[in-house]
């Protein structure tokens, strides 16, 4: 169910071949393997020393959107995403890493075995300092993301972009619309707070009993019809005020959240989602605190994403967060 990183993923134009500043992606990236026993990270640091790094990993999953009843083929969005980003320019100091860890693979129906071993490699991830960024998948990647952060000391508060709130009942087993009430019933269990943000939430798909169900768990959520109304200067009081609530958090973004004018490749589309400018601004407030401790991007669909917009912009959505990365480092450019 796991495989490690390759260079075979990567591939693009080349500028220069020792100008850094000319570099691009697929020219920097370092394939891992996360079974591997070290001592040290690949360059040359121990483990636990100050970020320097920043590990992306797949998860190749389509099991949760079909149990939701969504419309299957994200499980081919790692590879998609990973094409899209080969060509970035490294716009960030070389002292910084890019790794590709690989990707987990569900394998048939068995997505609680997947989850889990995806939570057991962002560990992994993590051990070695570095900033874990999950490509799913359908958005039952985010309950693997956070059983990989959940260890975390502290209270880990969660910043979902979605149309969605994603907190449905699951008697019949998790999927890509139950994640968040999985959090909140282990975070119940645990004894520990659940802080949870959806931001872009629509109304016409969430059900009032969603919403009222939400509400009783301590969720928030900000209505996409507001943002679109307001811009995402908007967001930012609730958006300051939630991460001033929590010791350190994970960011997660659906591409759903996102107008199907710009991002069609989705498991359920939306007319009236935000644009990705907005989204953009969101997503680099809510990492400018120094706070986020991991990121990950689920349900591009790349079956019906044409000439693949949906793809495009979730590899601008990684640079910006490398970028962010970058600069809390202070590694920026």
């Amino acid at each position: 169910m796991y495989r490690a990183g390759s260079r075979a993923s990567w591939s693009g134009r080349i500028d220069s071949i020792d100008d850094f500043e000319a570099f691009r992606w697929h020219q920097w990236i370092e394939p891992v393997d996360l079974e591997r026993e070290e001592t040290a990270s690949p360059d040359g640091r121990a483990k636990g020393t100050p970020l320097r790094g920043v590990a992306i990993i797949g998860f190749r999953c389509d099991e949760g959107v079909k149990r939701n009843q969504g419309r299957a083929g994200a499980r081919l969005g790692p590879a998609a995403i990973r094409a899209e980003a080969a060509n970035l320019p490294c716009s960030f100091d070389r002292s910084l890493a890019l790794y590709d860890t690989g990707d987990v693979d569900c394998e048939g129906t068995d997505l609680e075995a997947a989850q889990a071993l995806l939570g057991r490699k962002v560990e992994a991830i993590r051990e070695r300092g570095w900033f874990p960024v999950v490509l799913g998948g359908g958005h039952e990647t985010a309950y693997g993301h956070w059983l990989g952060q959940r260890a975390r000391p502290g209270n880990l508060g969660i910043i979902n972009f979605d149309a969605h709130l994603d907190m449905r009942p699951y008697p019949q087993g998790g999927s890509s619309g139950s994640m968040f009430r999985q959090i909140a019933d282990a975070s119940e269990a645990e004894g520990r707070p659940f802080r949870y943000l959806c931001v872009g939430a629509q109304k016409r798909s969430n059900t009032v009993a969603l919403f009222r169900d939400a509400a009783a768990s301590g969720a928030s959520w900000l209505l996409a019809r507001d943002i679109n109304e307001g811009g995402s200067a908007s967001a930012y009081p609730a958006i300051d005020a939630f991460l001033a609530s929590a010791d350190s958090h994970m960011i997660t973004v659906c591409a759903d959240v996102v107008s199907s004018a710009w991002a069609p490749g989705v498991s359920a589309p939306q007319p009236l989602g935000l644009d990705p400018e907005t989204l953009l601004r969101m997503l680099k407030r809510s990492l400018s605190s120094g706070k986020a401790v991991g990121l990950d991007i689920c349900e591009v669909s790349p079956r019906a994403d044409g000439p693949d917009p949906t793809a495009s912009l979730a590899a601008t959505l990684l640079f910006a967060a490398v970028n962010s990365v970058a600069e809390l480092a202070g590694l920026g450019r």
